[in-house]
């Protein structure tokens, strides 16, 4: 008996293609360009949703309710070159949406990310005593300041995204992420 050794997948033309070309494609119901899109986002957005969330267990369903909404209004979407960024805001309203069906007393301590298996107890501890901190000190923020530190740190969003996600002035959006930094380095201070 014989076996032929399988061969790796081919890697699609499109992966190559930007945003723009893909985005037009997918618009005009290209499956595949539609596809190359979810595989470059999809990591991103399940990331943000998971600590929009404050857990993973309904990322999954969020960022597939946001493709399923990409893909019903990629034809309304202006800038195919911006289609991250419009991807992010999907996702973001998604999940506050989601946010919002549930009961008002939400579980903080389900937002800390577990530390690497390869890191000792000792390691493991440290790491979580840190996230801790660090969900306990976003949590004191004022929303405005948290949403804005969530977009740009976690969301990887530029100051003008953020400025019409939460449809305030760049200007404004500067002063919160300098004040909710500021106060981030004060309260994470024992951890430098």
């Amino acid at each position: 008996m014989t076996t032929t050794p399988t061969r790796a997948p081919l890697a699609s033309p499109l992966e190559s293609f930007t945003d723009q070309t893909l985005a037009d494609r997918a618009a005009d119901g290209d499956i595949r360009a539609f596809e190359v899109l979810v595989r470059r986002y999809g990591p991103l957005m399940r990331v943000y949703a998971s600590r929009v969330l404050g857990s993973s267990d309904e990322m999954d369903d969020v960022v597939q309710e946001s493709f399923i909404t990409a893909w019903q209004q990629l034809p309304t979407l202006d800038n195919g070159a911006a289609v991250r960024s419009w991807l992010m805001r999907i996702v973001s309203r998604k999940s506050v949406d989601r946010l919002r069906a549930r009961r008002p007393h939400l579980n903080i301590d389900l937002t800390d990310a577990p530390a690497p298996e390869r890191h000792s107890p000792h390691r493991l501890a440290e790491a979580e005593s840190q996230t801790e901190a660090l969900t306990r000190v976003l949590g004191d923020l004022p929303e405005d300041q948290r949403r804005c530190w969530m977009l740009r740190e976690l969301a990887e969003c530029s100051y003008g995204e953020i400025a019409e996600e939460l449809d305030l002035p760049v200007s404004t959006v500067r002063g919160l992420l300098a004040r909710a930094r500021k106060t981030l380095l004060q309260e994470m201070e024992e951890w430098r």
